[in-house]
């Protein structure tokens, strides 16, 4: 039987990382916390689970995953967030694959989210994501703050059973998210040197509501999902926005230097 070691980074998640590790334990072999320096109870909660907690400064959601990966003792790891948890289906799902785990090189799973006061059904399901997978042939990448498992091989089986995902707690959470995650990927847009014009952030913005709210059926997911589909067109017009006055000001700073020299 192949052994599992589960990978989580965390900050400053004292109310949601106990129940993710609970979920976790009937089925992994080791449980791997990366912490950035928490002020709160995370790393005193998280030692009560696994004594493989280690302090590591942030260095992006991408990396700080890849190093939890180097951490661990074996070579199927299954990675989760501290907001998410294994349901009962897909913790039955693994333990039947479990023997023959190395039959693929990667398992996909369905994602449920819990919105603040309901589950989204459409809006965001069953936003598929790999997180079960052998070290060999699989790596996170992606553009931070929106990482991906990318896996080498074409090797992937889709799981039954949702991996539990309680994002928002009020309104308010996701609005500071949407200014938090906007700006990170501003700048990964700017560091990569992507293309971008005028008219990026209305056409992403109008693409991602369009996209959520009749695409993905989001009115039927009630006004949770005409909220959610709102805030990620404001979230593309927010990104693309700060690319480009970043790019701005980088060119402003940069005339200026040149005319000091």
């Amino acid at each position: 039987m192949s052994k599992i070691s589960a990978t989580i980074i965390s900050f400053n998640e004292e109310q949601k990382i106990e129940d993710c590790l609970k979920s976790l334990l009937p089925i992994v072999d080791e449980i791997i916390v990366i912490d950035s320096h928490s002020t709160d109870a995370t790393v005193e909660i998280a030692r009560r689970y696994t004594g493989h907690v280690y302090l590591h400064p942030f260095s992006g959601h991408i990396e700080q995953k890849n190093y939890a990966i180097s951490k661990a003792s074996y070579d199927w790891i299954l990675s989760l967030d501290c907001d998410e948890r294994i349901s009962p289906e897909l913790r039955e799902s693994i333990l039947a694959i479990k023997e023959n785990l190395d039959q693929h090189d990667a398992y996909c799973m369905p994602r449920k989210t819990f919105y603040v006061y309901r589950w989204l059904n459409h809006v965001w399901y069953p936003d598929r994501k790999i997180r079960l997978f052998h070290r060999c042939k699989a790596h996170w990448g992606g553009l931070n703050p929106h990482d991906r498992v990318e896996v080498d091989g074409n090797k992937i089986i889709l799981l039954t059973g949702d991996i539990f995902h309680y994002s928002f707690d009020s309104l308010s959470h996701h609005l500071q998210t949407v200014d938090k995650f906007s700006e990170i990927s501003a700048r990964e847009i700017i560091n990569k040197n992507k293309k971008i014009t005028l008219i990026s952030p209305l056409g992403h913005a109008v693409f991602a509501f369009i996209r959520l709210y009749f695409l993905k059926r989001g009115f039927l997911d009630g006004f949770a999902g005409f909220v959610v589909s709102v805030l990620s067109f404001m979230h593309a017009f927010l990104k693309y926005s700060k690319a480009i006055i970043m790019h701005q000001q980088q060119q402003l700073n940069q005339q200026k230097s040149d005319s000091s020299v």
